[in-house]
């Protein structure tokens, strides 16, 4: 689930693209192949997921993937 706090979230799929206002979310179902990107420039997004997800999808890891996310 991506909640936007500002700016203007374009999540792209396959066949299609919705845009999402500050104060709105989008939820992408399990294995759904999805892009973000920010329509402003900047989007500020707060992502939820759960925890085993790794941060870099379902690819390769690499340095980028972080093996102990910090918690809140």
């Amino acid at each position: 689930m991506f909640l936007v706090v500002g700016g203007v979230l374009r999540m792209h799929f396959r066949d299609r693209y919705e845009d999402v206002p500050p104060g709105a979310f989008i939820i992408v179902p399990k294995g759904t192949e999805h892009k973000p990107e920010a329509l402003d420039g900047e989007c500020q997004v707060v992502l939820f997921e759960k925890s085993e997800v790794v941060n870099t999808g379902d690819g390769v890891v690499n340095d980028r993937t972080v093996a102990e996310p910090d918690y809140i």
